[in-house]
């Protein structure tokens, strides 16, 4: 039964994921617009006419995708399968949504509001008990970024909320939570680098165990002349409660493209786990597609 449920689960979740952009593929066929990967080279358009401006656009775009406080609403769909988790060797599944929507406050500021909502299955991670699936707890980040760069480096600060949204109590901690987040990076002959950091307490809820949580994510990533992006990460957790590091280690590959006209990123990656608390997993993957509307 369980390995049936494991291939189901895994066939529901590529065909959401890939249905988003499927059924926007066969919207914008009616007219008569192609699957395309736009052209680097500013030749191949004219250089300096359209064609060199939408290529402009597709450069922006790509450095956008790098850029956790961009002024770019996008909505990443998140798939991610952890294996080797306990006795069992269990495998967990989380689709995270990512809706990334920026407010302009003023003249020189943005707010960017960015939300992670987890759809969770978790299989049992000793041999005969039950699995478990529903929502997991949301995370949503306010960062206010001002609009032009300080010294070269794109900047945002602000209030990080954790909400108990778990819809089975073995999906989430029953606790609320907040903190502090921010984000700094650098993005520079196709580079992006920077750092993500937040920490969170919780301070009210029915869970039985507080929250004291460091969560870092170093980064960087190289977007080639075609927008493909390689990138390299950790998303690294210190709970300081079980006073234990979990230390995901992500690659990851990303393509932008269009179809119908419509700019939507593809990302694929694997994941080494360097650290991690007893009865974590051991590896993971993760395909990603990035739905942008920009402006």
């Amino acid at each position: 039964m369980k390995t049936t449920g494991r291939q189901n689960l895994h066939a529901a979740a590529l065909a959401w994921a890939l249905g988003v952009t499927t059924t926007a593929a066969q919207i914008e066929s009616s007219f008569d617009r192609p699957f395309t990967r736009a052209p680097a080279d500013a030749n191949a358009s004219g250089g300096g006419g359209p064609g060199g401006d939408a290529e402009d656009q597709q450069a922006e775009l790509a450095k956008k995708l790098n850029n956790p406080v961009a002024s770019l609403i996008s909505v990443p769909i998140q798939n991610n399968w952890d294996f080797g988790i306990g006795a069992a060797n269990a495998m967990k599944y989380t689709a995270n949504l990512q809706p990334v929507v920026p407010v302009s406050i003023s003249e020189d500021w943005n707010v960017i509001v960015r939300t992670i909502l987890p759809v969770i299955y978790a299989e049992s991670p000793v041999p005969g008990g039950a699995n478990h699936s529903g929502l997991g707890d949301v995370t949503q980040s306010f960062f206010f970024s001002p609009k032009a760069p300080v010294g070269g480096w794109i900047l945002g600060a602000g209030p990080v909320g954790y909400y108990p949204t778990a819809t089975d109590s073995e999906l989430g901690d029953g606790k609320w939570g907040a903190g502090p987040t921010i984000v700094a990076l650098r993005q520079e002959h196709g580079f992006t680098y920077g750092i993500l950091a937040n920490q969170i307490w919780s301070f009210a809820g029915w869970g039985a165990q507080d929250i004291s949580a460091t969560y870092l994510q170093p980064f960087v990533a190289y977007t080639t002349k075609t927008y493909t992006t390689f990138a390299l990460n950790t998303e690294s957790t210190y709970n300081w409660e079980a006073k234990a590091w979990t230390v995901p280690v992500n690659f990851m590959v990303q393509q932008l493209v269009k179809i119908g006209g419509h700019p939507v990123a593809f990302q694929v990656g694997y994941r080494y786990y360097a650290e991690r608390p007893s009865g974590g997993p051991d590896w993971g993957l993760r395909f990603t597609v990035t739905l942008l509307y920009p402006k």
